[in-house]
């Protein structure tokens, strides 16, 4: 059955995916959608192999099929899809020419799959996967009224919803004097009400969320600034506040004008985490360097010795060296970070040599 890895593991099997390389069109990529019928991806591949056969190449022909095989013995293990789906890799990863040697790479992604696909090429279509690793972290999600509000989340680039709750509040009231009173005090506390139960329902999805990076808000005035400034959020939430924006829209597309009127909080939100970690490594180079090692050949001793706390990467490293560094790094446990080279700290890292490494002890 399929494996389910972790991001680090995701990541050194899409470097091994990279390394493969189809003699011809004969590499073949199958990735069947969360939710999506694995019998009819089966039945959809066995078409493929009947096409296959007019493929003119004996040895592409042959490793097309074989591989073809590979994968409908496999669908034919499952009787349902997995959870978040399933991306399959077959092909010929024999070095010489009259060589074939069949390999099947069976994956279940650590996020639900949205892509159906289909392909056959000289190369792997790693696309999807590679999207996965850059979620590092989520946004909780909230809009709300006084007669509505709905939950969900920001992950990497996909919105989710979680709930969509009405207050059940009526409607202004005709009467006036004692009446008109005693409806205000009843629609206030029934407002309190719905404020607690909206975040009764953010603590329940985001409370105990380790990657929780931040928390937008969205509705009209005065709803969401009653809901802030009353703070029925606990205190770690409430710290997690980063964006209140005005917007009328509270269902499920309002999350969808949220996410495009925080853009602004979002892209600091990025660079302000990057810059305290690079802030964080140059004070810490100041003070004292042996803790903040820069130069490969220390970052691997301290590797070896499992002293690295943090392994911070440029995005415009050499890929090699990541490829070699990375899988010591996974081994001990250390955290991993990629920066850009969009802010000053960021190029003063580059320039530096692209990587550094936050150590936990001293190493001699």
């Amino acid at each position: 059955m399929a494996i389910k890895p972790t991001p680090e593991q995701l990541g050194e099997l899409i470097e091994e995916l990279k390394e493969q390389r189809g003699r011809a069109t004969e590499l073949i990529t199958v990735y069947v959608p969360a939710g999506n019928d694995v019998n009819t991806a089966q039945k959809q591949l066995e078409g493929e192999r009947s096409t296959a056969k007019n493929i003119k190449s004996t040895s592409t022909r042959k490793n097309v099929i074989d591989s073809l095989d590979k994968i409908i013995r496999t669908l034919k293990e499952y009787r349902k899809t997995p959870e978040n789906g399933l991306a399959l890799f077959a092909g010929d990863a024999s070095s010489g020419e009259d060589q074939s040697d069949i390999q099947l790479w069976e994956i279940e992604p650590p996020q639900p799959l949205e892509v159906r696909l289909y392909r056959c090429d000289k190369e792997f279509v790693l696309d999807p996967l590679e999207d996965m690793l850059k979620i590092g972290e989520i946004y909780a999600l909230a809009v709300m009224d006084r007669k509505e509000a709905t939950i969900g989340r920001l992950i990497g680039k996909r919105i989710e919803m979680f709930q969509n709750m009405t207050s059940g509040i009526p409607g202004k009231v005709k009467a006036g004097g004692q009446s008109a009173q005693r409806f205000h005090r009843i629609t206030e506390g029934l407002t309190k009400d719905f404020y607690k139960r909206i975040a009764e329902e953010i603590k329940k999805n985001f409370y105990d969320e380790d990657r929780l990076k931040g928390i937008l808000i969205g509705g009209p005035i005065p709803t969401k600034d009653e809901f802030i400034d009353g703070e029925f959020l606990p205190t770690k939430l409430q710290e997690k506040i980063i964006g209140v924006k005005d917007q009328g829209d509270t269902s499920e597309s309002g999350l969808q004008e949220l996410v495009k009127l925080s853009q602004d909080v979002l892209a600091d939100q990025e660079i302000i985490y990057e810059k305290k970690l690079l802030e964080k490594f140059f004070n810490m180079l100041g003070k004292d360097s042996v803790m903040a090692p820069y130069k490969l050949d220390e970052i691997k001793k301290a590797l070896e010795m499992g002293a690295v706390g943090n392994l911070i990467f440029s995005n415009k490293l050499d890929k090699e060296i990541v490829k070699e560094i990375k899988p010591l790094a996974v081994n001990i446990g250390s955290t991993i970070e990629f920066v850009s080279d969009e802010t000053d700290e960021g190029k003063q890292f580059l320039n530096l040599g692209g990587i550094a490494a936050l150590l936990r002890f001293r190493v001699s």
